[in-house]
């Protein structure tokens, strides 16, 4: 992994911490950790705590979803009725809402929404993306296509510019792209999804 300057004058001592989701983070080591969160087991300059991050977290869903599939697997709900001969509206309607046109969306950032951490996120390959204007906002884990990103026009250092960002998830079934634009100084942009299977 090759280090670009700012990581290399970066001399601080961080540590990783962990949530009650197993979810994880980087922390200054000298700081008390944030509420709800708890040492990792980890610490040492920021290369290193990341590279331990992308080792053991392995799998990105929160435990309590993980546990809700382990039991869902364990106790499958009735099988659905037998197919309707209706014809079905194709598609979803959140994926086809969410790709038609731009949309508000921001970066969802944890422990803290800062400059930093959604450069973190952006080096571990994998970003919560919260599209703002759906009910209750839609918050999507993409994980990150590093050939498509564009950070040229990004300044982490001083806070400005804006990132492109491209990613995969599925979204209720459907394999999609999710594209957006986040200026840094809001951590806002617009966004929309892509469909990724033949239409």
């Amino acid at each position: 992994m090759s280090l670009n300057d700012s990581d290399r004058e970066d001399t601080t001592i961080y540590k990783a911490v962990v949530n009650d989701e197993e979810q994880y983070s980087i922390w200054p080591a000298d700081r008390e950790n944030p509420l709800g969160w708890h040492d990792a087991g980890k610490s040492g300059l920021k290369a290193e705590v990341l590279e331990y991050i992308k080792e053991v977290w392995s799998d990105m869903r929160p435990l309590s979803l993980r546990k809700r599939m382990e039991e869902m697997a364990k106790n499958p709900p009735p099988p659905p009725p037998a197919p309707s001969t209706e014809p079905r509206p194709s598609g979803n309607d959140l994926v086809r809402r969410l790709s038609e046109g731009e949309h508000p969306v921001e970066a969802s950032l944890s422990p803290e929404k800062t400059v930093q951490i959604f450069k973190e996120r952006i080096d571990l390959g994998h970003l919560h993306i919260k599209f703002t204007d759906t009910t209750g906002g839609t918050e999507l884990g993409v994980r990150l296509d590093k050939d498509a990103i564009d950070l040229s026009k990004a300044d982490f250092e001083a806070g400005k510019g804006t990132a492109h960002l491209e990613g995969k998830l599925t979204l209720n079934y459907i394999p999609v792209r999710c594209i957006a634009d986040i200026d840094l100084a809001s951590l806002t942009g617009q966004g929309r999804l892509v469909t990724e299977s033949v239409a």
